[in-house]
């Protein structure tokens, strides 16, 4: 029974041998995740992150919105 078992697993080591050594290689893929990161700005008004392409400025202050923005201008008006 032992040398059956050997026989066996001997035969599926060298299938597996045999499989590797005839398969093409893969290409290696350039994964999407490698491009940098876009920076990301806080709103003064609500504490969000959002991209700083998306993000409205005034003065040093973004923000996420036209809402915000003029929202913390009343509220320094005071």
């Amino acid at each position: 029974m032992t040398r059956l078992l050997f026989w066996i697993a001997l035969f599926a080591f060298g299938w597996w041998l045999w499989r590797k050594a005839t398969r093409p290689a893969r290409p290696v893929e350039k994964s999407k995740g490698d491009a940098p990161a876009a920076p990301m700005v806080r709103c003064a008004q609500c504490g969000v992150h959002v991209p700083q392409s998306h993000a409205l400025q005034d003065e040093n202050q973004w923000y996420c919105s036209r809402t915000h923005l003029e929202q913390d201008r009343t509220d320094r008006g005071r």
